[in-house]
């Protein structure tokens, strides 16, 4: 057996909580996507980056690492879930108003392929199909750089008030 090493680091999260409380969804997204703002220690610690942002839409990045293997040496359902989530929620939150909140109630996603290291960068767009004043809808999917469908998925968020 040769055992192996992870070290990693991550950006204070206080700035992007001060920040949550005084930008609008969108402009908070779009600041953590061209750097101004720090991403979430979530992002290092899974290995994904929010790439772009717009009104009911947001797009992640990422891929395999040998860290995140499930037994059968592919991509863990977890990291799915995690990725889609994340595109998914941070579609809605690009509609909130500043200090506006939101909390996943629930989400399903269904896996179409198992992720190898040859597969490369993934993508995961979500994007928001029902907003409403206490709820929201969002769907999403994990695609590789030619379109294939590795996983998709749907939400529902809780909107929290100010």
């Amino acid at each position: 057996m040769t055992e192996r090493d992870r070290r990693y680091s991550w950006d204070d999260p206080a700035p992007l909580a001060e920040a949550t409380r005084t930008l609008s969804g969108l402009d908070l997204l779009t600041r953590v996507a061209n750097g101004t703002l720090p991403s979430p220690s979530i992002a290092a610690t899974v290995g994904f980056r929010l790439a772009e942002a717009e009104d009911g839409r947001a797009v992640f990045e990422g891929g395999w690492a040998e860290h995140l293997l499930n037994p059968a040496g592919t991509l863990h359902g977890g990291w799915y879930g995690i990725l889609l989530d994340s595109a998914m929620g941070c579609a809605v939150h690009s509609t909130l108003p500043a200090g506006g909140g939101y909390t996943t109630l629930e989400y399903k996603v269904n896996i179409t392929r198992g992720i190898t290291a040859k597969i490369g960068t993934l993508r995961a767009e979500g994007w928001v199909v029902h907003r409403g004043h206490r709820t929201a809808t969002a769907e999403g999917r994990i695609v590789d750089t030619n379109g294939k469908v590795y996983a998709h998925g749907s939400e529902t968020c809780l909107i929290l008030e100010r």
